[in-house]
């Protein structure tokens, strides 16, 4: 399991949960590491060669609990998702990090263990890190439509100068996390 969209002072917290079927493509590892185009492909590949699943937390519930429980919450929701499709529970879940949601949700209930730099490590790790990047881009990219001055097809809700100049000019957005320091501030000129 991995997740994507920590930093970004726009849109959700993305976590995704992967068990790799009998071939794993060419390539998985570090989202990060990846261009968009070989991570759009394998995405594409792993999605269809894979059991997989995606939760989403948006901005207004990663205000309520801080952008750590959030992230917490969307690894839990993702593997609850998960193990249906699984013909038993899972004897353990490889979390890219240092923290996993044992002990964090009250929902979570399998063994879990945090790998830090897993995406790199862990083939299954690499393939969350690259289905759940893939899907917050995408949904960056549809924002962008409702919310054209900011740039999110480009920056992905990141802090950038464009971000934050439209920030400061046209004020936040729905999609905007209110509880960081940046939104904060604009709410406040």
């Amino acid at each position: 399991m991995d997740e994507a969209g920590r930093g970004p002072l726009a849109g959700p917290v993305v976590a995704a949960a992967v068990v790799l079927g009998k071939e794993v493509p060419a390539g998985v590892g570090d989202s990060k590491q990846l261009s968009a185009k070989r991570r759009a492909i394998l995405d594409e590949q792993l999605r269809a060669s894979c059991l997989w699943a995606v939760a989403v937390v948006e901005a207004p519930e990663i205000d309520r609990l801080n952008i750590f429980q959030a992230t917490m919450e969307a690894m839990t929701r993702c593997v609850r998702d998960l193990v249906p499709q699984l013909p038993q529970a899972p004897e353990g879940v490889l979390i890219d990090g240092n923290m996993t949601p044992e002990r964090r949700c009250a929902e979570w209930r399998w063994p879990a263990r945090a790998i830090v730099k897993g995406d790199a490590k862990e083939a299954c790790i690499g393939a969350a890190s690259i289905i759940a990047k893939e899907w917050r881009d995408r949904l960056m990219v549809e924002a962008a439509a409702a919310h054209p001055h900011y740039g999110w097809e480009r920056n992905k809700g990141y802090g950038t100068a464009e971000h934050m100049e439209a920030l400061r000019v046209h004020g936040p957005t729905p999609l905007h996390r209110q509880s960081f320091a940046p939104v904060a501030q604009a709410v406040l000129l």
